[in-house]
This record gives C-alpha cells, structure tokens and sequence, in this order.
C-alpha cells in the first residue's frame, strides 16, 4: 500500500492543476480503480472455479473418447 507521504505528494500534485485538470484526473482515477477492482474479482472467481473447470474438461476428453459426444455444429449456434 502506498505510503501517506506518497499519498500526500500524489494529492499536492493534483491540487496544483486547475480544478477542471482535477476532474477529469479523478475520473480517470475512479475509472482505473473499478478496473482493477474488477480484476481481481475475476482472477478470484477464476481461481475458485479452477477445479470445476479441471474437472468438466476431464469429463469432456473421457466423452469423447467413449463416443458419447458429438462434433459441434457452428450452424446451430
């Protein structure tokens, strides 16, 4: 986690823009931030399904292998 005095620097940073610099900055900074909060959602979900995911692709190979699937018909889709 940043430090308070890299936050402190970052915010005299910001205060030195003009007020409508510091609009858009802050969009950009809330926007980035969604992003990465989204991220990381993702990758732990990802991570938490991983063993279902191992498990269904194990199932499709032994599927296939006894016939018991068929070729996927695009068309249908």
């Amino acid at each position: 986690m940043a430090t308070t005095a890299t936050m402190a620097t970052m915010i005299k940073m910001l205060e030195s823009l003009p007020e409508q610099v510091q609009e858009r900055v802050m969009e950009h900074l809330r926007e980035y931030l969604e992003e990465i909060k989204d991220e990381a959602n993702w990758n732990d979900s990802f991570a938490k399904s991983q063993s279902k995911l191992i498990a269904a692709a194990k199932q499709a190979r032994k599927d296939v292998k006894n016939g018991k699937s068929e070729p996927m018909d695009l068309k249908k889709l």
